[in-house]
């Protein structure tokens, strides 16, 4: 054999040997890659936790399925009841759930034995052993809802030298610090339902009456001693309202402003007195009334740029259906719409007019469940409850507007209502930062909002308002599970 033959065999086996490395090599990495997709798939198959809520049963936010597999979606048909969630598109981010702590909240827990204090603050603000409340509103000067009405100065002082808190010093503030201090900080957030009687035109408290405009900016600087006198006791104030229900003469503590009022005293008053003062992250809220007249307030302020600099958003309430009308979740809408770069908080809510014998009614819970959906789908950033605690009678309130709480004082027990576990349905599982992803009911006689958790955790909150049970199909991309919703119940699926 010639050299050249020789080396040309040498060549094609080395080539020949390469070629067989290369394709055992390609072979090996599809293998491993297969494998891999084989066990990412396994591992990653989606579970959901199911938490269950039902009318007429001992079911209160109780945990029916620890991990429900979920399954490759079909198509779905029309006959079926189904909630569609699509997690690509993301909408507003999650400030907080919460509740008010007013005069009569701290009363009735200053009360309470020593155990079922710490049975109220485990309930309401533990996410393990509880709900996680995340979120708190108190009042500064008097609302309705203790045993006296008050403000902090003498009258006629314009100096605001006499200014002196020690009134709040006694229930309310040692209550708010307790939960921060045991519970973490969160954001709390101040509303006024007056100013001083004497900078009125009324001269009251009460009946609503105006601000007197040679002392807006007296009360602007009042509010900014207020807060000052909040943080020096190490209590931190996240933000503001201008003035609790600002069109509603009421026979217990009011004032009332215009839109143009209003816009007024933020734009030449109270907002250059925050931000002179260093408080310009001081999250500012404007309206803090009704749904009928939200959109109408926010474009007033907000379409004048002077005024909407200093506002961070609008605070409203569900009152609107002593109208008899049904929630305008409409408004709420088309304000985020128009002003996409401001928050919505939802500010106050309740049952009204306390009747003991429906204490123990699922009712209650309904209308929570109901508007909390629609105000996240709306745009809604934060929700927060009225009281979180009352007496057996729905007070104290100075001027018997007695209403229900979530919790409730019977006997120097703790009754929690099914409004408690209504909220809880969002509120433990749909945590601060959250984000808004698309969802969407099939029917419209059932109701669903979705967010995802910054630990990555999918929540879909249904509710099921009828007489009747709902073979549920949630499909959640492109995956699914079942589940049967009995009459009248809310169900939270918590998807990892």
């Amino acid at each position: 054999m010639s050299y050249k033959i020789q080396t040309a065999s040498l060549l094609f086996l080395k080539t020949m040997r390469k070629t067989l490395l290369s394709l055992c090599a390609i072979s090996l990495t599809a293998c491993t890659v297969s494998t891999e997709k084989q066990l990412e798939s396994a591992v990653c198959e989606p579970t959901a936790a199911v938490y269950l809520s039902a009318k007429d049963s001992a079911l209160h936010l109780a945990k029916v399925a620890e991990s429900m597999h979920l399954s490759p979606a079909e198509q779905p048909a029309e006959p079926e009841c189904f909630v569609y969630v699509d997690t690509m598109h993301r909408f507003q981010t999650l400030v907080g759930i919460g509740g008010a702590i007013t005069d009569a909240v701290a009363q009735n827990f200053a009360a309470l034995p020593e155990d079922e204090q710490q049975h109220l603050l485990s309930a309401y603000y533990d996410a393990e052993k509880g709900i996680g409340y995340s979120l708190m509103r108190t009042t500064m000067n008097s609302c309705d809802f203790g045993t006296e009405n008050y403000d902090y100065i003498q009258e006629g002082d314009t100096s605001l030298l006499s200014f002196d808190i020690s009134h709040d010093e006694k229930y309310r503030l040692p209550l708010i610090k307790k939960i921060m201090d045991e519970k973490g900080v969160m954001p709390l957030y101040v509303s006024t339902w007056t100013p001083p009687l004497w900078m009125k035109s009324n001269r009251e408290y009460f009946h609503g009456g105006k601000l007197l405009p040679e002392y807006a900016g007296v009360w602007a600087a009042y509010f900014v001693k207020y807060i000052q006198a909040l943080e020096e006791r190490n209590i931190p104030v996240w933000g503001l309202s201008v003035q609790n229900e600002p069109m509603a003469v009421q026979t217990w503590e009011s004032c009332i402003f215009t839109a143009e009022e209003e816009r007024d005293f933020v734009k030449n008053h109270l907002g250059p007195a925050l931000w002179k003062n260093g408080m310009k992250d001081k999250k500012l809220i404007v309206w803090d009334h009704n749904r009928d007249l939200l959109f109408h307030r926010a474009s007033t302020i907000l379409n004048d740029p002077e005024a909407a600099k200093y506002v961070w958003g609008v605070g409203y309430h569900w009152y609107e259906t002593w109208t008899g009308a049904p929630m305008n979740f409409n408004a709420v809408s088309m304000t985020k719409q128009a002003f996409p770069d401001k928050e919505l908080i939802f500010t106050e809510g309740c049952a009204e007019a306390f009747d003991a014998s429906k204490i123990a009614s699922w009712e209650l819970s309904e209308k929570y469940a109901y508007s909390m959906i629609n105000d996240f789908n709306a745009g809604a950033a934060a929700w927060t409850d009225w009281n979180i605690l009352l007496d057996g009678k729905g007070g104290p309130n100075h001027v018997n507007n007695f209403c229900f709480a979530p919790v409730h004082v019977v006997a120097d027990s703790l009754y929690f209502t099914s409004a408690y576990y209504a909220i809880g349905h969002f509120s433990k599982f749909i945590r601060p930062g959250a984000q808004r992803v698309a969802c969407c009911a099939s029917r419209a006689n059932f109701y669903a909002t979705a967010f995802k958790n910054t630990d990555g955790s999918l929540v879909v909150v249904v509710q099921n308002p009828q007489d009747s049970s709902i073979d549920l199909k949630l499909i959640v991309q492109t995956s699914e599970l079942k589940f049967a919703m009995p009459p009248h119940c809310i169900a939270s699926f918590v998807v990892e």
